[in-house]
């Protein structure tokens, strides 16, 4: 399965686990909770989704990878204890508790949470000494002496033998012990994650020209040769620090993260072409409404590869200001709450250390994605401006002053309309109704940003051809069904 579906087991896995019957107790009893085994190639996510999945959840996580590990850390150190057995004191050897399991017993205190994930990345790559050790932990659920707390999954995450020669095989013993989950990659799926992160326009639009360049890993002379999704993302966050710092991405930075001479060359090859494709068309002048005969004759009659790649342009672009147009949105509906806070308490000191205090504590226990962390100290710094302004005029005179940020909002979800307005009126005039349109209605619904704004404000265009679209769709299924059972007659 994919790393989409593969995480929507894992949710199932945790509700069938967590689920208590009228008592309090575990349906599942933990003796027969098997642990879940994620065995993938390198670089596809398996790790990234431990954190979605637990936020998701409400509930904690604890992530170790255990190749970082001695066989002490993960058992714990033995000492000398003294037992009486038949009368008489004999000297045994007991363990401290697991480095581990104390993490989670401090998670739980940290967060008052007392259910959780164990997340034990790279199980399969242990040293010699660590293997039993880790074979116990899947048949047990023990490291040492000491077991995991019920109420905590454990999940481990390993990489087959082909894509790494340090990997030791499970045995049936352990592997009928498991809930083995096999992931692919699948650049569909890391499409939609690409598009939600806002990840470079230019990697997204070569990567339709060319999927199969996507996740490749080859045995040359010169040895392993490879590219995966987690190289294309950091990447492409070097990309867009490169572009901000006006810097030139050159094949030599580009084979640092796709180390495959092939897919670098011919990448580094199409960003000059994507650079070339932007001064052409001069894609903000499009979304701005100027529509140019030159550009259209030019889209017209090029390529298809310059075709997809301009409207991969035209998709990053609204994305990215319909994303800033949706933040400020959620950012003036949160600041908004915290007023009637203010409005309540007649302080906004007093506010104002409460969001210092829960950002704080989110911080301090990991709970804030970077977007989280940039929308809770932008509140809190709007809240210390506020203060002065508060003290001058009261409430009434914050009231004015939040009116700037309700017409700020205003402004960037109108220009976000209008945007997507423009691009369809130029598309129109460059294709018609033809297969590019398809695409770019197509993409609009895959993008996260694009499709989380339509389904809130609406695009008459956008409405109308997603319509043409299916009724094409349900065409093609109808023709696809009579041709079946024309088949099917040709035998009676």
């Amino acid at each position: 399965m994919n790393i989409k579906q593969a995480k929507e087991e894992l949710k199932h896995t945790i509700q069938a686990y967590t689920a208590k019957d009228a008592y309090g107790n575990y349906r599942v009893p933990m003796i027969r909770q098997r642990p879940v085994l994620l065995m993938g190639p390198p670089g596809i996510g398996k790790t990234a989704i431990m954190e979605q999945i637990a936020k998701e959840c409400g509930i904690a996580l604890v992530s170790y990878t255990i190749t970082h590990h001695t066989r002490q850390s993960a058992i714990g150190l033995p000492f000398i204890e003294t037992k009486k057995y038949g009368g008489r004191d004999y000297s045994i050897t007991e363990y401290t508790m697991s480095e581990i399991i104390a993490s989670v017993y401090d998670r739980m205190e940290a967060t008052g949470l007392s259910e959780g994930i164990l997340f034990i990345d790279e199980i399969n790559c242990v040293s010699e000494t660590l293997a039993p050790t880790m074979l116990q932990f899947l048949q047990g659920k023990t490291f040492g002496t000491h077991k995991v707390p019920e109420g905590w999954i454990i999940v481990a995450a390993g990489n087959p033998p082909e894509y790494n020669k340090s990997v030791r095989d499970f045995d049936i013993v352990t592997l009928d012990r498991v809930k083995k989950i096999d992931v692919k990659e699948d650049y569909e799926i890391w499409k939609e994650y690409a598009y939600e992160k806002n990840l470079h326009p230019a990697i997204i639009s070569y990567l339709e020209i060319r999927k199969e360049d996507f996740y490749v890993i080859e045995t040359t002379i010169d040895g392993k040769q490879f590219v995966t999704a987690r190289g294309w993302e950091d990447l492409s966050q070097m990309m867009i620090m490169y572009d901000e710092l006006g810097i030139a991405m050159t094949e030599e930075v580009v084979v640092q993260y796709l180390q495959h001479d092939r897919v670098a060359k011919d990448f580094a090859n199409y960003l000059d072409l994507y650079d070339k494709y932007q001064k052409i068309y001069k894609v903000d002048e499009i979304l701005n409404g100027s529509i140019k005969l030159s550009a259209i004759d030019s889209l017209k009659n090029a390529e298809f590869d310059e075709k997809i790649s301009m409207v991969s342009m035209l998709i990053s672009k609204i994305a990215a200001d319909m994303k800033k147009a949706l933040s400020e949105d959620a950012f003036t509906n949160v600041l908004f709450k915290s007023l009637k806070e203010v409005q309540q308490a007649n302080s906004v000191e007093v506010v104002l250390k409460r969001r210092q205090a829960e950002f704080e504590t989110k911080r301090d226990l990991d709970m804030l994605d970077v977007d989280q962390q940039i929308e809770l100290s932008r509140l809190i710094s709007v809240l210390e401006s506020y203060m002065p302004v508060f003290a001058e005029g009261g409430f009434d005179q914050v009231k004015a002053v939040f009116g700037e940020q309700v017409a700020l909002r205003k402004s960037l979800l109108m220009k976000a309309g209008d945007e997507l307005a423009n691009v369809f009126a130029f598309l129109e005039e460059a294709f018609g109704e033809g297969q590019e349109l398809v695409w770019f209605v197509t993409e609009l619904t895959a993008n996260y940003h694009t499709a989380a704004y339509i389904s809130r404000f609406g695009s008459e265009k956008y409405f109308y051809y997603n319509k043409e679209l299916l009724l094409v769709e349900k065409d093609r299924e109808l023709q696809n069904e009579i041709e079946e059972i024309r088949d099917l007659l040709k035998y009676m």
